[in-house]
């Protein structure tokens, strides 16, 4: 029994020792510093394929670890963390900006030697960002000239911020004003006429008047709240009784108009 006793007493002494050492492996390497943050950015994003996104995650961090990155390389992966959470996720939006924001002054520091976000950098990043948010070129053109920077200026991060945010919000707004225009043509491959279109923006554009414009974002509050029922009513105003063959408008130029609308309200850098 007592030899019993003192080999138990070994064993256990050897697995502690062993279980010791695998900790201090971990730590040593940093595993549990990059577990923590990959789950708490799943948690964040709470994606529909989360063994995929941790799978993704891993490859972007492995990636990041190169320092021969080229801007390319870092303008990916900062659009990658701008992708994990909505910009209506605040907190987590935030946080997302500030480590893309911090990718790209660290490529601006490798390839010039100086601190911040190339203004190059950042308008790539963000016509990246309206080109993977569905805008075509024509719509994000007149956005994208009021808030992009020289490419020999250093952008700070508030600006940078402000850009990003815009142009994800200006994104969704778009997609709004896609839905309006789907509610006020007869048909889908049929124009719409142009005198509903003209008081279905006429609506839209009293809804972002009373938009605080301190924040983008209330833009796209305001535009959301257009109900149907506004829609019909606005449709029923300016085009009582039966529908008449008339003057139309076709869907780009709705999105131009609109686009328009909400441009207007976007300070301009300067």
């Amino acid at each position: 029994m007592a030899e019993k006793r003192r080999a138990g007493a070994v064993m256990s002494d050897s697995a502690s020792a062993k279980c010791e050492s695998d900790r201090e492996f971990l730590s040593q390497a940093g595993v549990s510093a990059l577990l923590r943050g990959a789950l708490l950015k799943l948690v964040e994003s709470r994606p529909e394929d989360p063994v995929g996104f941790l799978a993704e995650h891993f490859a972007h961090l492995s990636s990041e670890a190169d320092d021969g990155g080229s801007e390319h390389q870092a303008v990916s992966r900062a659009l990658w963390h701008l992708s994990l959470a909505h910009h209506s996720q605040r907190s987590a939006f935030n946080s997302n900006i500030r480590v893309a924001y911090e990718l790209l002054t660290q490529c601006g520091r490798r390839q010039r030697g100086v601190g911040g976000v190339r203004g190059r950098l950042y308008t790539e990043t963000l016509q990246c960002l309206c080109s993977e948010g569905g805008l075509s070129g024509t719509t994000a053109a007149p956005l994208l000239r009021r808030i992009q920077c020289h490419d020999f200026e250093s952008v700070p991060f508030e600006l940078f911020r402000q850009g990003v945010l815009t142009c994800s919000v200006f994104a969704d707004y778009i997609r709004k004003s896609q839905c309006l225009y789907a509610a006020v043509a007869s048909a889908p491959d049929r124009p719409a006429e142009r005198t509903l279109c003209q008081a279905v923006l006429a609506t839209l554009r009293e809804a972002l008047e009373t938009a605080d414009g301190a924040d983008v974002a209330r833009y796209l509050e305001a535009s959301a709240k257009i109900s149907p029922a506004k829609v019909a009513q606005a449709m029923a105003e300016a085009h009582p009784g039966k529908q008449q063959d008339g003057p139309i408008m076709d869907a780009q130029e709705f999105e131009d108009a609109a686009a328009a609308l909400f441009i207007a309200r976007v300070r301009m850098v300067t």
